[in-house]
């Protein structure tokens, strides 16, 4: 998968949270890309646009991951007052990696109930035999309902962190807390997708930001932000109303049989960005672990 460079330009700009001592060139780097992540949360009104949100998440830990490869990073860790920002983080990084893990699962049942659904249809056509994919599906929101509530409970530690004096340490803490948080929101947009629910904007520094390229895509998202999750289950409503005659009964069967073909491909795109995210979750989690038993 590729992903765009580190030193693209945007027309975008991020609080800006670089080391106020010597500034690292890898820094502006991690601004740019904090940025370019943020700016997609305004225009995710589709499995793909999820899916290219994502990638660029992958983008940001392999830069963060840089940074905590620099000196002056590594010894603000070391730092005995700085122990309970390590805590959080790891806190963090666990909590992400357990929702990423769910996310994964929730996929892959999906996938699978996606594809014995198309099987129930080329074989036999039958409107009557959907109570399985049906049955799934409910399991499957009923998790995302209680991750969605989880995620809500995940605490922001920007304000605790602005009670520390020493300004190298909130900065890479600060830098830590933002890539949580843009992950959650990815997150929230992803499983909220699934159940047909939109995710509130989060109050942060880019709010304003987001507002205005939400007022400038507001029309352009209302004709285009469908979801396939609920053409899916408006086709199978259709099916099983029996009110239709039978050459529209074939085309029903015809158009549900085209719509899961195309929910099958995003599905698999997502859940190849999925397993890589969460094995950059682990790597930087890793990161960590190495720099505290160093």
């Amino acid at each position: 998968m590729a992903s765009s460079s580190l030193r693209s330009k945007t027309s975008f700009h991020a609080r800006s949270i670089s080391f106020p001592s010597r500034s690292h060139p890898l820094t502006p780097q991690f601004d740019e890309c904090l940025c370019r992540v943020k700016a997609s949360e305004a225009t995710s009104s589709s499995l793909p646009s999820i899916s290219k949100r994502l990638s660029g998440l992958e983008e940001l830990y392999d830069c963060v991951d840089d940074l905590l490869l620099l000196p002056h990073t590594q010894q603000v860790f070391a730092q005995e007052h700085s122990q309970k920002w390590v805590d959080e983080a790891l806190a963090g990084h666990l909590r992400l990696l357990d929702v990423c893990a769910i996310a994964k699962d929730v996929f892959s049942q999906t996938k699978q109930d996606v594809q014995n659904l198309l099987s129930i249809l080329r074989r036999r056509r039958d409107a009557n035999d959907f109570g399985e994919y049906l049955s799934s599906q409910k399991k499957v929101k009923k998790v995302i309902q209680k991750s969605l509530k989880d995620l809500k409970r995940i605490r922001n530690i920007e304000s605790l962190l602005a009670l520390d004096k020493d300004h190298q340490t909130v900065a890479i803490f600060r830098m830590l807390n933002e890539v949580e948080v843009v992950t959650v929101a990815a997150f929230e947009s992803l499983l909220s997708y699934i159940v047909g629910s939109k995710v509130q904007s989060r109050p942060s520094g880019w709010s304003l930001v987001s507002k205005m390229m939400h007022q400038k895509s507001v029309s352009w998202q209302n004709e285009t932000d469908t979801n396939e999750f609920e053409k899916v289950a408006t086709a199978l409503c259709t099916l099983t109303s029996h009110k239709t005659s039978k050459s529209d009964n074939v085309m029903n069967v015809e158009n549900l049989q085209n719509q899961l073909g195309k929910m099958d491909s995003l599905i698999q795109d997502v859940e190849e960005q999925l397993a890589c995210l969460f094995r950059r979750l682990i790597r930087t989690r890793v990161s960590i672990l190495n720099i505290l038993s160093n």
